[in-house]
């Protein structure tokens, strides 16, 4: 029989909650301070924070599981999106080419996006997983921000190119690159602290710390 979680169903909401809106808001391209990066990179990182929670806590083959139901919900996004945006506006309404620029993202955008996620948050949980059995379950701060410097630069460097190669000049893209990724890994950093305290009082309610020891890895494996 398969042990139940209390918060399972919680995290994995949040997750899938984070990864929509950032694809949503990741239409904008803005600068805050030194950096510039898409709208959806102040709330993505969040999205890997719940990542490795869900890895450290439960096991890779459930964070899978998890990874795999938020790439099926954004692609039924861009789908929905997409039909919607293509269907002949009623008369009088005059919100199309707002529309058309905020969600009808071009196909570009949408395999960027799915193609960066997929790989990115494997990258992530995987690095998680086996630095966890590395050190044994010691130094959580180790494997959240390595397994982050991991799965980001793999997130961020796919979506930029396949995203935008070609549509902006090669130091725009450098400076989106190289903002995005400082600013994703410097927030994980900074909220260590509350992963810790969010992983710790997990374990500690659900009585887990799993340890994939004899988990497949392989991420095309649907079925935790």
């Amino acid at each position: 029989m398969r042990k139940g979680y209390r918060y399972f169903d919680l995290v994995m909401a949040i997750f899938v909650a984070v990864l929509l809106i950032s694809n949503v808001a990741s239409s904008k391209i803005l600068d805050l301070g030194p950096f510039t990066f898409d709208g959806g990179t102040i709330l993505f990182p969040i999205s890997y924070i719940f990542g490795d929670i869900l890895t450290e806590v439960y096991g890779y083959s459930r964070s899978r599981r998890v990874i795999w139901i938020g790439f099926g919900c954004a692609v039924l996004m861009a789908v929905v999106f997409a039909i919607v945006g293509a269907l002949p506006p009623t008369e009088g309404w005059r919100g199309q080419e707002a529309y058309m620029t905020i969600l009808g993202q071009t196909p570009r955008i949408v395999l960027g996006s799915l193609i960066a996620y997929f790989a990115g948050e494997f990258s992530n949980s995987y690095t998680l997983a086996k630095m966890k059995m590395l050190t044994q379950g010691r130094w959580l701060w180790t494997r959240t921000i390595g397994s982050t410097i991991v799965g980001e630069g793999v997130d961020t460097l796919l979506f930029v190119l396949i995203a935008f190669y070609g549509l902006y000049t090669p130091s725009l893209l450098s400076s989106i690159i190289i903002s995005n990724y400082l600013f994703k890994t410097g927030f994980e950093a900074l909220v260590t602290p509350l992963t810790y305290l969010v992983v710790n009082t997990l374990k500690r309610v659900e009585n887990e710390d799993y340890y994939d020891v004899d988990t497949d890895f392989n991420p095309f494996r649907v079925a935790a």
